[in-house]
């Protein structure tokens, strides 16, 4: 008798189990946000919105260079004076450049990180709906479980679907 109420349990836990399954799938974040992120063009769009400061921070560095080297070159024959008006110059044009540099990386990076955000936004609402619609209790990152069995349902393809 408590052999047999051992596997009747086992046999409800069993079914249990693989009832829930059907209710579980998993979705590869990763793919589908390196997928979106290139249909919509968000690299080109902040590329082209940082390509003059970049382009002008370009040309402030070879300037910088161009005058570090001609202090190098000519530094030991000039007077005195004009060296150490050159080496302030130097100084000056090195901290706006740093200065500069810093900034653009800052202003480059919350508008990456903006962007970053309107994406995952995007798909997640995307996996919400297609959750919703095909009557999923659980969506799990396919990069984040250690395992899954062929039962579990991919619906990476729909969600890219339902995002475009």
């Amino acid at each position: 008798m408590k052999k047999w109420l051992i596997a009747a349990s086992l046999g409800l836990a069993m079914a249990a189990s693989a009832q829930a399954a059907d209710k579980i799938a998993i979705v590869n974040m990763a793919n589908l946000f390196q997928q979106v992120a290139q249909k919509t063009g968000v690299s080109k769009t902040l590329e082209n919105e940082f390509k003059g400061r970049a382009s002008e921070l370009q040309r402030m560095e070879s300037d910088l260079q161009g005058k570090m080297q001609q202090l190098q070159r000519d530094g030991s024959t000039m007077k005195a004076s004009a060296r150490t008006s050159m080496e302030k110059d130097l100084m000056a044009k090195r901290e706006a450049f740093s200065s500069k540099a810093q900034a653009f990386e800052q202003d480059r990076a919350r508008r990456s990180n903006e962007e970053r955000g309107k994406l995952v936004t995007r798909i997640q609402s995307a996996v919400k709906k297609v959750a919703d619609d095909q009557s999923l209790d659980l969506v799990l990152d396919a990069n984040t479980v250690a395992y899954n069995s062929s039962d579990v349902k991919d619906i990476t393809a729909d969600v890219l679907k339902q995002v475009k």
